[in-house]
């Protein structure tokens, strides 16, 4: 996800430095979620269109029991899902240290500490698997970037496993099934939204 704020680089927000916290209040399946946002990060103060069309699209994935937030911002998919589905383990990541600061403060807040991790994508362990993602993913990086990005992260899904990602289809939605299809990684529409799109792939 990658929305800067005016004043500061999305990549570069230094968690140590005073910031703006704005709390948001989010529905995610039957479960209401008191989240602090911030400045420098996604959707500060407010759940984003996207991500607001992904959680009321879909039912939680209550057989999963290792998920990715990819591209978490200050949590709020990975947060709905370890609130909605208490066996599962969630990894956030997010290149952004404020993003992972805010996650972490959110999933303590929650109660959820033990059972959310927040990282940098450097620091997920190589060997690290999953049964699902789940991404508002950051499409604004560029075309090629995104790609990159998706062929790092899909490959780690378990065989059987799915990613679901809501995209704007002015970003180009229509045209990312196409090319994960193209990839290998069968993807189907799961919904459309108020100009977006929710997508599943599946592995292998």
């Amino acid at each position: 996800m990658s929305e800067p704020d005016p004043a500061e680089h999305y990549f570069t927000a230094d968690p140590s430095v005073p910031f703006t916290r704005k709390p948001v209040e989010v529905d995610a399946w039957g479960h209401r979620l008191r989240l602090d946002t911030g400045s420098g990060v996604f959707a500060q103060g407010r759940l984003d269109l996207g991500t607001g069309v992904l959680l009321r699209s879909t039912e939680a994935p209550a057989s999963a029991r290792r998920v990715l937030d990819l591209g978490c911002g200050y949590g709020v998919i990975g947060l709905a899902v370890a609130t909605a589905v208490p066996e599962a383990g969630v990894t956030a990541v997010d290149v952004n240290e404020r993003a992972l600061r805010l996650t972490r403060e959110n999933a303590a807040a929650l109660g959820l500490g033990a059972r959310v991790e927040a990282l940098t994508p450097d620091a997920v362990a190589p060997d690290a698997r999953f049964d699902e993602i789940w991404s508002n993913p950051p499409i604004r990086i560029g075309k090629a970037a995104l790609h990159d990005l998706l062929l790092t992260w899909l490959p780690r899904l378990d065989d059987g496993g799915r990613a679901v990602m809501v995209v704007g289809r002015n970003l180009g939605a229509d045209s990312l099934q196409r090319w994960l299809g193209e990839q290998g990684w069968p993807t189907t529409r799961l919904a459309s939204a108020k100009g977006f799109r929710v997508l599943e792939t599946r592995a292998g």
